[in-house]
């Protein structure tokens, strides 16, 4: 799953090399001047990773099994949304070992952490400050909106789910300083807005995450370029709330997952369907796997122009690699 499939939580893969590697390009990017941040992956591990071994096999009601979410049926949080619908039938899967279903808001082998349970704070806490120690200066935490569930939820955007962010960000400030947690959550711009967290007595300083992906913006851009239109930017805009003095926007023309179109209406995803992806392969789940050059036909003029509608947007900057030389698909 492109990394986020992690077995290992203190490794390099090896297609990229070794621990070392990346020690060696952590200082070699401080030595110009660069910072690196990497990703968190926290709200799931792969059914791999030796937590989720372990959990399988312990007895239940114990720590150890209660790293993961487990029921005896398929039917509890049935108000939760399945986010793979061109992969996945349910948000839990049958373990044989354990004798019970596990939950996972993503693939059915990627169970989901369950931070009910102190110890898998205490862990995840102890990767943060594993690869914060080894000089890494922000963290990207992935997929933060789903790590608490509850019944009679939706099970996003909890109010628990923000208990967790604190921890970490408390951490972050008592012993990092100078370091950033960057959030993707792909939510409307008000239920986005709140992972920068309370603001202090000032009405300043976020106490969650410093940075957040505007993921509403980026599809709009497009349809205000198809449309030409300002009419689909200026609106989202107009939704999006003020946020604290220490915390900016992320936004971003594309990323290494689909562009999605979840955060439009089913009369604009059919309009950017049909505009950006009429060849169906380029089509997945709520989305278009299309790298930004295809996508402008490679119409160099058409892509400085949504980079220049990208650069004036309040908000920093964030690039995809190739995107910057046109790099093409590969569907």
């Amino acid at each position: 799953d492109d990394g986020y499939d992690i077995a290992e939580y203190r490794g390099v893969h090896p297609d990229y090399g070794t621990l070392a590697d990346a020690k060696r390009f952590i200082a070699e990017a401080h030595e110009r001047g660069l910072r690196v941040i990497t990703e968190l992956v926290i709200n799931h591990t792969s059914d791999q990773h030796p937590w989720f071994q372990r959990a399988r096999k312990a007895k239940p009601g114990s720590a150890a099994r209660d790293f993961y979410v487990w029921s005896d049926n398929d039917q509890k949080y049935d108000g939760t949304r399945i986010i793979f619908l061109d992969t996945e039938k349910s948000n839990w899967t049958w373990d044989p070992v354990a004798g019970q279903y596990f939950w996972h808001r993503f693939y059915s082998h990627q169970p989901d952490l369950n931070f009910d349970n102190p110890q898998v704070m205490k862990a995840v806490l102890s990767v943060m400050r594993y690869w914060l120690d080894m000089g890494i200066d922000g963290l990207r935490l992935d997929a933060i909106p789903y790590l608490i569930e509850r019944d009679g939820t939706n099970n996003e955007n909890l109010p628990e789910t923000h208990d967790v962010l604190k921890q970490i960000r408390a951490e972050i400030d008592a012993n990092y300083p100078d370091r950033m947690l960057l959030a993707e959550a792909n939510q409307w711009p008000e239920d986005t807005q709140l992972y920068f967290g309370n603001t202090d007595a000032k009405g300043q300083n976020g106490d969650e995450c410093h940075m957040a992906f505007h993921f509403p913006l980026m599809p709009r851009m497009y349809m205000a370029l198809a449309q030409e239109d300002r009419f689909p930017i200026t609106d989202i805009l107009r939704q999006t709330p003020e946020i604290p003095a220490n915390c900016q926007w992320a936004i971003f023309l594309r990323n290494h997952d689909e562009l999605t179109l979840e955060m439009v209406t089913d009369k604009e995803r059919d309009y950017l369907w049909n505009y950006y992806a009429a060849d169906r392969r380029a089509r997945i789940n709520l989305g278009i796997r299309r790298r930004l050059a295809p996508l402008m036909e490679r119409d160099r003029r058409r892509v400085e122009l949504l980079n220049s509608l990208l650069l004036s947007m309040p908000g920093t900057p964030t690039l995809y690699y190739g995107d910057e030389i046109g790099m093409g698909d590969n569907i």
